[in-house]
């Protein structure tokens, strides 16, 4: 349970600071913040490891970084496609 109330407040976190550096934050609400996040984490994850590049485990900052950086990936990827 810690574990997903962690991961919760990190995609939040990163989702919404991803947001507001792609100009998608007038749109988002909350839940879509943490989608964004959360989901951003995967992507971010990917590739941090691809490139060799993961933070150590348990550091909450590095977490939230990849997070975010997956979340700007993805929220520019929607934007991408949903503008035609």
């Amino acid at each position: 349970m810690e574990q997903f109330i962690y991961w919760v407040i990190v995609g939040g976190l990163a989702g919404w600071l991803a947001s507001l550096v792609t100009g998608t934050g007038y749109r988002m609400g909350c839940l879509l913040n943490v989608v964004a996040g959360v989901v951003g984490a995967f992507i971010g994850g990917w590739v941090f490891n691809s490139l060799g590049l993961m933070p150590p485990r348990g550091q909450w900052m590095g977490n939230i970084v990849v997070a975010f950086v997956g979340a700007t990936i993805l929220l520019g990827l929607v934007r991408l496609f949903a503008r035609g």
